[in-house]
Order: structure tokens, then sequence, then C-alpha cells
């Protein structure tokens, strides 16, 4: 079916392109053909490219559940350094009580 219609569409636009008679009135009417029947072409050119496709449909089957998925967690290598934590620390600054936090590594 695909072939046809490209090939009447060849056909169509070998026909279109034939040249005419001069017609001294109508200037850029042959551009204006072109920019015209050029689209027609693409639509008719694409729609036949786009066409519907053969569905194949598997045959019937019975298909069991999925298996569950298994976690395995990774090994990890833990960093035995020393154990560290923030401490706030109260100071006098010359002219008042301020704090601040400071990193303490045991």
């Amino acid at each position: 079916m695909n072939f046809k219609v490209i090939a009447l569409t060849a056909a169509a636009l070998s026909v279109a392109a034939l040249p005419t008679t001069a017609d001294a009135r109508c200037h850029g009417c042959g551009v204006a053909a072109g920019v015209v029947g050029g689209l027609a072409a693409g639509a008719i050119i694409g729609s036949a490219i786009a066409g519907p496709r053969a569905y194949e449909v598997p045959p019937p089957a019975y298909y069991g559940p999925a298996p569950a998925p298994v976690y395995v967690e990774p090994e990890r290598e833990y960093y035995e350094g020393p154990a560290c934590h923030i401490e706030r620390q109260r100071f006098w600054d010359g002219y008042g009580w301020r704090h601040r936090r400071v990193e303490v590594c045991d």
C-alpha cells in the first residue's frame, strides 16, 4: 500500500513540474505552487511512512511471578579513629560572655 502511495505521489509531482505556458500577469505563482506542492507531498509521504504497523501478538502463556529481589548489604569499612563531638564553650572576650562551638576529640 505504501509503495502505491509513494508511486502516485512521485507521478503527481513529476506532472506538476512540467513547464507550462508563461503568464505575464502572475509574478511568483510558480514559487507559491512549488511551496504548496512540496508541503502536500511531504504530508502524503510522511503519512505513508508513519502509517500503521503490523503488531504480532505473543502466544498465550503463563508466566509465573517474578522472584523477590534479594538485597545484599555491602561490606563497610569502619574508621576506628578518635571519637569527636561538638561542645559549646562559654568565654569572656573582654566585653562580655560569648559562646562558641568547639570540636573536641577524645
